[in-house]
């Protein structure tokens, strides 16, 4: 597998999509893991200029579903996301963050991953845990 190219078909999976309108870019991944990046700019700050919750929460989900659908066997089945929350631990003004997503549990039915969220710095600035439901696609 040509690791380059299937980056390239990653982000280019995102067009036109919410995941290209705030900048988020998948990075790296590996066979238990995935990492993007989403820049900390007027697309993903809220009034008083800080990382929006909701910035970090969709960036957390993102790669969360991007991993789980990667891990399916099945080209009959994809991911949904059912549940997903984000404990905000440090605030961000500027610069980028980091996430890198994890496999908790990789079930038939369910995935549940793990997602930490770091500054430029390798600060911590979120975690969040995603549950997906494996559907069968339509």
């Amino acid at each position: 597998m040509d690791k380059s190219k299937t980056l390239k078909k990653i982000n280019a999976f995102g067009n036109n999509t919410m995941v290209e309108s705030i900048g988020i870019e998948i990075t790296d991944f590996g066979d238990d893991y995935i990492c993007g990046k989403m820049p900390v700019d007027h697309r993903t700050v809220q009034p008083f200029g800080l990382l929006h919750g909701g910035a970090s929460a969709a960036l957390a989900e993102t790669l969360g579903s991007i991993a789980g659908g990667m891990v399916l066997n099945d080209d009959s089945k994809t991911v949904v996301g059912v549940e997903i929350n984000c404990n905000h631990l440090r605030s961000v003004r500027n610069g980028w963050v980091h996430g890198k997503a994890t496999p908790i549990k990789v079930g038939r039915n369910i995935h549940v991953w793990n997602i930490d969220i770091k500054n430029d710095d390798e600060k911590m600035v979120a975690v969040s845990r995603l549950t997906l439901a494996v559907i069968d696609k339509k």
